[in-house]
């Protein structure tokens, strides 16, 4: 419409296209939409790498991860065997409007789940991870690599405190942060009141590179849900209230095998957590409806994974045929939920909640459940966590190896979770701050260390794996960000 105006002229085309843009705002969400694809997506390949090497470059890696998936699938498929329930069905018309009524009170319902089990849990994967090896290496000495004494054998390259300081000098002790009560360079209210002013001010231009690089200091809580949503890029439109509404009407009309494995996490963890269980029924909601969702597909192009997928019975093979299951390509596995709940403590609108989740999940959660050779992938964070503890707690790391303790054997369901469900919520929060802060995992493996760190003079004293367990059992009192600061900051180098 505008290009009819007699005023635009050809020649200043160029410069009035760039000044509508300007006016209408759609210049910062333009902006705003590359950056989102820029964080998401890896640096191209070389253009002669084959297409296999956007997923995974390491081809043991992929093998890998191709022979978990097999055993997750056969796993799901016995359990429908067993319990002869079809993967998928379409729900009777008196049940759809049961689930209908009942939508935003699911956590009263209590269907009898004692026969499903969940389809892994993290130990398992865990087990997976410990016998990964790169062919490669089986038989020459590599001299570096052999004095690794952790659980994971395979040789990738980690960063080490001088280049995690580096990367991380937004934590450093004399940068103001949120979540440290009492920094001795600027009194913690002058720095909050100053720091929410700037907050207010970012939000107001909408610039979601200037929030990233805000929130490395930490949120103002009552600026935290807008700001996360704009480092996501989510605005919540008429149109994605609508794909939501779509997702919800595709979980009314059919029952997946699935439901009952989301229903039963749910009940394993979330319900018993003194912290979400009153998001109960949110999760129920966003969970089924991810599990619904094809959009979810697209991150496979960058993930090592692959969906899963499913015949038409009798047509076992047959391409055509073939659907992914379920239909988001990601078969829940026990926690799972945990990466949602969260989340409820920041949105209480369930389609807004929602997006949140699933970029949340395609940008950074995807990786801590799959087998990849990415930095933020769980294999490198626990290499990162198993050689920061050798290299800068060698006593600790050795008496534990010792006793039968392998102080992975205990993180690992830390950092599968990224730590919800271990931290209290407010220092939770915190930690995911600096996670979209810095657009990476990696500090999910220096916080685990630094836990370790933090109580190593009883863990120097313990005789036995159930006893460094019982010292760690309890990660609800401690403050994430001094830790993570004196770890990276104090610890001698």
């Amino acid at each position: 419409v505008s290009l009819h105006k007699p005023e635009i002229k050809l020649e200043s085309l160029k410069e009035d296209i760039k000044d509508f843009l300007k006016a209408s705002g759609w210049e910062k969400k333009l902006q705003n939409a590359v950056y989102s694809e820029l964080n998401v997506f890896p640096s191209p390949c070389h253009p002669a790498a084959p297409p296999e090497h956007m997923k995974e470059p390491l081809a043991y890696m992929r093998k890998a991860q191709g022979s978990w998936e097999k055993r997750i699938l056969k796993s799901l498929n016995s359990m429908c065997t067993e319990l002869s329930i079809p993967l998928a069905q379409k729900r009777p018309v008196s049940e759809q409007k049961e689930l209908l009524n009942k939508w935003n009170e699911m956590g009263t319902d209590e269907p009898d789940l004692s026969l499903f089990r969940p389809v892994y849990a993290p130990k398992d994967f865990l087990e997976v991870l410990m016998n990964l090896r790169n062919p490669n290496y089986e038989n020459g000495e590599h001299a570096s690599f052999r004095n690794h004494l952790g659980l994971i054998q395979v040789p990738l390259k980690v960063k080490d405190i001088p280049e995690l300081k580096e990367d991380f000098s937004e934590l450093g002790l004399n940068i103001g942060q949120l979540g440290i009560d009492d920094s001795a360079q600027v009194p913690p209210e002058f720095f909050e009141n100053e720091h929410v002013r700037v907050g207010q001010k970012v939000l107001a231009e909408q610039d979601s590179a200037a929030a990233q690089q805000y929130v490395r200091q930490g949120c103002p809580t009552a600026l935290r849900a807008d700001l996360w949503a704009l480092i996501l890029n989510i605005s919540n439109q008429p149109e994605d209230i609508l794909y939501y509404e779509q997702l919800k009407s595709n979980v009314i009309q059919h029952d997946l095998l699935v439901d009952s494995l989301i229903y039963k996490d749910v009940k394993l963890t979330a319900s018993n957590d003194d912290y979400y269980f009153v998001f109960e029924d949110y999760l129920y909601q966003v969970l089924l409806c991810f599990s619904r969702d094809t959009s979810v597909l697209e991150h496979f192009t960058y993930s090592s994974a692959t969906p899963p997928k499913s015949y038409i019975r009798g047509k076992l093979g047959m391409e055509e045929y073939a659907v992914f299951y379920p239909p988001n390509g990601v078969i829940p596995f026990h926690g799972f939920s945990m990466y949602v709940a969260p989340l409820c403590f920041l949105y209480h609108e369930p389609s807004k909640l929602y997006q949140i989740f699933r970029e949340m999940y395609v940008r950074f959660f995807f990786r801590l459940h799959s087998i990849s050779s990415h930095p933020s992938g769980i294999v490198s964070l626990c290499l990162l966590f198993e050689t920061l503890l050798q290299t800068h707690l060698p006593q600790l790391f050795y008496h534990l190896r010792e006793i039968g303790a392998q102080p992975l054997r205990i993180s690992f369901k830390w950092m599968v979770r990224a730590f919800s469900g271990y931290l209290a919520t407010d220092q939770l929060l915190l930690l995911w701050d600096r996670i979209l802060g810095y657009n990476s995992l990696e500090i999910l493996a220096v916080l685990a260390a630094a836990v370790f760190a933090f109580r190593a003079v009883n863990l120097m004293e313990v005789t036995s794996l159930a006893a460094a367990e019982a010292v760690l059992a309890d990660l609800s009192t401690l403050k994430v960000m001094p830790l993570l600061q004196i770890f990276l900051f104090a610890t001698v180098t």
